[in-house]
């Protein structure tokens, strides 16, 4: 594995995330991310102004803003700021929208308005001159540095899409056989574009809790297949069940609902439904070599960062494990 990341939920006081954040880039941690969901939880880019100023080497995005929350020209903005803060350390992780959409009973945009909102940031944010909803507009005050681009997404489409226009993928899972499942679509897209497929980064998100009591590690990560199960249930509805893998949709059949009021939350009963099967599949638990062959089996299909979804209330302890345990195995190797 070449780069380990670690996510924010914002949920917590500022000055914890930042001993998180300085903590995670002393144990070898290449990459800080922050939740964009601002009914939910505070407001990403103020916590992202305060990593930036709080490490040094750490790069800092969200993960995943979407097109419609913020106008494309408010986000093109603030990354460009933050990259003058930070020295250009920001990258952008975007999606189609989930819990900062859904919670206020809207849906997620479209794959087009997706590329289309990356395309003007990058080029607001390189300070060329667009033509912007019928005016020119340029940001001449960028340090014209285009923050790399990771697009989330499960689909098909968005994949394909995202194999033509991203730097990186984000999939938010760690099953190594759904993984090749969207890589194959990324692939298309890219080979479609002429694009080098190789040159696409791929992240693995998904929480991961270091523990010899398994039952106490699946419970700490087990709202994380529930917090995936908002994408499939979208996916069933727009594809026909042959062209989705049972491995991906089954696991859903037993699901009544979603409250996203306890969105990511550790013990809500949102994750009633979850096997342990689907949370040693899609999350990361038990002793340290264990997460270690995982990360491998991983490393070796294409994944070039595990991004950590720590948020359980024990963020340093293990932290500080990871960092010691894991992080540190593939720094030497």
């Amino acid at each position: 594995m070449r780069e380990f990341g670690i996510t924010f939920k914002c949920d917590m006081p500022h000055d914890r995330m930042i001993k998180l954040a300085r903590q995670a880039e002393q144990a070898g941690f290449s990459y800080g991310w922050v939740f964009d969901s601002h009914v939910l939880w505070q407001e990403p880019y103020p916590i992202l102004t305060l990593l930036a100023t709080s490490t040094k080497t750490m790069r800092l995005g969200t993960c995943v803003t979407n097109p419609a929350v913020r106008d494309p020209s408010v986000t093109a903005s603030l990354l460009a700021t933050l990259n003058r803060i930070s020295g250009d350390r920001m990258d952008l992780g975007i999606g189609r929208g989930d819990s900062s959409r859904r919670v206020m009973g809207k849906r997620p945009t479209t794959i087009e308005r997706l590329e289309e909102t990356v395309g003007a940031i990058r080029d607001l944010c390189a300070g060329k001159s667009l033509e912007y909803e019928g005016k020119p507009i340029q940001m001449n005050w960028t340090t014209g540095r285009m923050p790399p681009v990771w697009v989330a997404g499960y689909g098909p489409k968005v994949l394909r899409a995202a194999g033509r226009f991203a730097d990186g993928i984000i999939l938010q899972f760690a099953d190594p056989h759904l993984i090749k499942w969207c890589l194959g679509f990324v692939r298309e897209g890219a080979e479609k574009s002429g694009r080098d497929f190789t040159s696409i980064r791929v992240m693995s998100a998904a929480p991961a809790w270091i523990s010899d009591d398994i039952s106490t590690a699946r419970d700490k990560v087990r709202w994380f297949p529930a917090l995936v199960s908002n994408h499939v249930v979208d996916l069933i509805s727009r594809y026909r069940p042959e062209e989705l893998p049972e491995e991906l949709t089954a696991y859903v059949r037993g699901r009544k609902g979603y409250d996203y009021l306890h969105h990511a939350e550790v013990g809500s009963s949102n994750a009633e439904f979850v096997s342990d099967d689907i949370v040693d599949r899609f999350a990361l638990v038990g002793p340290p070599h264990e997460h270690i062959r995982r990360l491998e089996e991983l490393a070796s299909i294409g994944v070039t960062q595990f991004n950590i979804y720590l948020m359980s209330g024990d963020e340093e302890t293990q932290l500080e494990a990871y960092g010691r345990d894991v992080v540190s195995h593939f720094r030497q190797a």
